[in-house]
């Protein structure tokens, strides 16, 4: 049976979770894309706590969208926000999605902007 775009970022979701787990000392860093916003979170699984937040939807990001330059704008204000909660280094989830175009620009911009991964 053929499956749809969703199904199959699906299955990669689950197939990398199976090895990404984020902990106390390295979290999680979340990914993930609606069709107008960007929204990335610094996870501890081991608590099921979220650490960080910041989408495209904050008020003090002036409307940004999901394209490359929402997301490095999304990895800047997250890298900012962990290291004030003394978060360093953080283990990358990409959600499914190929590291590609959005992914990785929102991954090069919280590498440049302090975090380890």
């Amino acid at each position: 049976m053929r499956q749809g775009r969703r199904e199959m970022r699906d299955r990669r979701h689950r197939r990398t979770r199976r090895k990404v787990v984020g902990s106390g000392e390295r979290p999680r860093l979340s990914v993930h894309f609606s069709g107008q916003h960007i929204y990335a979170q610094v996870i501890d699984d081991r608590e099921g706590k979220t650490l960080a937040f910041v989408s495209t939807r904050r008020k003090d990001l002036g409307g940004l969208r999901a394209n490359v330059a929402g997301a490095s704008k999304v990895g800047v204000c997250l890298a900012e926000e962990a290291k004030q909660k003394g978060i360093q280094k953080v283990v990358f989830d990409r959600g499914g999605f190929l590291y590609h175009g959005k992914v990785e620009a929102l991954a090069n911009a919280a590498r440049e902007a302090g975090l380890e991964f």
